[in-house]
């Protein structure tokens, strides 16, 4: 465990999703995963929450996806703590195209009953997920020696990176909550899962 402290040479990734977004009305007709949906008011104050939080965490990067409610959060995040935003595409979210008209909110029911995706038509395969996920990971822990990073991204593909750290067979086992926080220690190849779906910041918000 000595080995896995910043203090000692690791890089600490806090996996986090986006704030709470909007949400369209009727079922999609393409790839919800790239519906490009702004925050709500409640996830702006999701964010804002968050951003206090990690005001006292000395957060040294921070990488986002670049669809809006991944880059909204990450810029209310730049704002409290005066770091620019890197945006990665790998961040995105699961690919899920093919499958017809489906609604967003259906979306983590099936993936927690299914473990994932995969036996939608046209969906992103585990391979693709896990593997840009993995390199993402892997080149900001390069970019970041021995720093805190703040990671924003999305509910599938920080389940999918999470089952690839626990050797699991699907890509989603976890409901993870708007601006929860996972956190991952990277050590040379090393990768250590310490905490998953962190939400203590949203306590006054309940």
């Amino acid at each position: 465990m000595r080995d896995f402290r910043v203090a000692h040479g690791a890089t600490e990734l806090l996996l986090i999703r986006h704030g709470e977004a909007e949400h369209p009305d009727a079922p999609l007709e393409s790839d919800p995963s790239t519906f490009d949906m702004p925050l709500t008011p409640r996830g702006r104050r999701q964010a804002k929450a968050l951003a206090d939080r990690l005001a006292g965490r000395a957060i040294d990067a921070l990488y986002s996806s670049p669809l809006k409610r991944t880059r909204e959060t990450a810029d209310i995040i730049s704002a409290e703590l005066g770091i620019a935003v890197v945006e990665d595409a790998r961040l995105r979210e699961v690919e899920i195209a093919g499958a017809g008209p489906i609604a967003l909110q259906d979306l983590a029911e099936i993936a927690i009953a299914r473990g994932g995706w995969s036996h939608l038509t046209g969906t992103e395969s585990s391979e693709s997920i896990r593997g840009r996920m993995r390199a993402a990971i892997d080149d900001i822990v390069a970019a970041c020696p021995q720093q805190r990073v703040a990671v924003i991204s999305h509910a599938g593909a920080i389940n999918a990176y999470a089952c690839t750290l626990l050797s699991l067979s699907g890509d989603f086992f976890f409901p993870a909550g708007n601006t929860s926080i996972s956190v991952v220690r990277a050590r040379d190849e090393r990768r250590l899962l310490f905490t998953i779906n962190d939400i203590a910041h949203l306590e006054h918000l309940r």
